[in-house]
């Protein structure tokens, strides 16, 4: 029903959706993308009753009879529309969705035009969330079999809401730490994990290990076993900088230097997340920077 009507709305980060929220006249929603984009609380007379009456059934809406809000909310990525967590993602097992998806597409995109990306093959999307990357691939490459890997089930959940309401047949929603879940070679692995440390614990920000680098470099370990010959692995993730220094590029370098992988790494984005820089966590911690890791195993 909101993909018919032209539904579209681009996520900004959670303090620009607070300051937004926060002025005046945004206290309630007027229209469809009030409710869906900015998890404001609703009149019943807001949407179309069909429309309520369907969020209902997917229990998606919580209410007393005349406040009502969703929770989830519906964003853009190209022509995809994927559903993920209302806003604020306090819980533990929130589906997070915002401007690093965006930035992670826009760099996948690049590493699929640097790699040797064959007419058929096996794919991981790890860790894939909304199913965003594991969808945009399957949209892309109709003769690839996507494995859509999580161990949220919440966002197992929305992935296989997505890729319902996006209508891509070649992706496989699995339950998959890492690649357990998939047998067998892979010949694309990609990755978008979290790579903070967040003292709430929730799945979708905290990357553990050193400063949030865990699941970074367990995602370096993975592909280096089970990548095919020709395939490559594409890891989108962050990095915090001490003294200049660069810790997972030296973790990654002294895993790949001894794997035969020829590979790249680079800054996308050299300060983000910067209010973190007060927190104890980060205490000593120069700058968070997002990179962009492609690793290629020989043919």
């Amino acid at each position: 029903m909101l993909s018919e009507a032209g539904y579209r709305f681009i996520t900004g980060t959670p303090a620009t959706h607070a300051r937004v929220n926060a002025r005046p006249g945004n206290r309630r929603a007027r229209c469809v993308e009030d409710v869906f984009g900015w998890s404001r609380p609703f009149g019943k007379d807001t949407l179309p009753s069909a429309l309520v009456d369907l969020m209902y059934k997917a229990e998606i809406i919580e209410g007393d009879g005349e406040n009502y809000r969703s929770l989830v909310r519906l964003s853009s990525l190209g022509d995809l529309l994927l559903f993920h967590s209302a806003f604020p993602t306090v819980d533990a097992d929130a589906v997070f969705f915002g401007p690093d998806t965006y930035r992670f597409a826009s760099a996948l995109r690049q590493h699929l035009r640097a790699a040797a990306t064959p007419p058929r093959g096996r794919v991981v999307d790890i860790g894939t969330g909304t199913g965003a990357g594991a969808l945009f691939m399957g949209a892309n490459f109709p003769g690839w079999t996507v494995f859509a890997g999580d161990i949220n089930e919440r966002a197992l959940n929305l992935a296989r809401v997505n890729q319902t309401l996006n209508q891509i047949g070649n992706v496989r929603v699995c339950r998959s730490n890492l690649l357990d879940g998939v047998d067998g070679p892979v010949d694309l692995i990609v990755s978008n994990p979290p790579y903070m440390l967040d003292p709430a614990g929730r799945s979708y920000r905290n990357g553990g290990g050193t400063l949030g680098q865990g699941l970074s470099i367990a995602v370096i370990d993975a592909a280096i076993d089970r990548l095919a010959p020709g395939g490559s692995l594409f890891l989108y993730t962050g990095s915090a900088m001490v003294d200049r220094q660069d810790g997972l590029l030296a973790a990654a370098a002294q895993r790949l230097k001894q794997s035969g992988l020829r590979w790249t790494y680079r800054e996308l984005d050299p300060d983000v997340f910067g209010e973190e820089l007060e927190s104890d966590a980060y205490a000593g911690v120069d700058r968070i920077a997002v990179i962009a890791l492609s690793a290629f195993k020989p043919g």
